[in-house]
């Protein structure tokens, strides 16, 4: 092998190492292999993407939504929700309702054609969840969860400017 090979090489490695160490390289990381995961049980379990199956399940929990109320649960742009709810609609997994406290504000409900989807992936989504306990200890998660929440109340903190 030549110096110019064998130098790169090193130079990939000490590259590599340096971005595993790195906490916003790691989460997109994380994220992505999360969402990968996700959307390959989802396709295999019913066809629902990602957004769609956070909807429905915000929906069987804590029934009629708004979608801001679903963007806030998702912390999500309420736009994203908007674009799902609309495939939804069409496939006719939800619809949308007057809500009864405030007349000039519409929620979203779920059909039954979306309770039947929901139960289709429900269970693929339960083992998923609970597959981390073979990896992970309830503390570890309580722990691992209170750190993302503080990154992110840092990254939701006003900036300042570079000195």
């Amino acid at each position: 092998m030549d110096q110019e090979a064998r130098s790169r090489r090193q130079r990939l490695a000490l590259r590599k190492a340096t971005q595993d160490e790195n906490l916003f390289g790691r989460l997109q990381a994380a994220a992505t292999a999360s969402r990968s995961q996700a959307q390959r049980l989802l396709s295999s379990a019913g066809g629902l993407s990602i957004t769609q199956w956070r909807i429905l399940w915000d929906l069987e929990e804590a029934g009629p939504l708004t979608v801001q109320d679903m963007a806030t649960i998702q912390r999500t742009d309420h736009s994203l929700v908007s674009r799902a709810l609309s495939v939804m609609r069409d496939k006719g997994y939800v619809e949308t309702v007057t809500n009864p406290e405030d007349k000039r504000q519409s929620l979203i409900r779920m059909t039954a054609a979306g309770a039947h989807a929901f139960a289709n992936a429900a269970p693929t989504m339960k083992e998923r969840r609970e597959s981390l306990a073979d990896i992970f200890e309830p503390n570890e998660i309580a722990t691992f969860l209170s750190l993302i929440s503080r990154f992110e109340t840092h990254l939701n903190q006003p900036s300042e400017e570079p000195k």
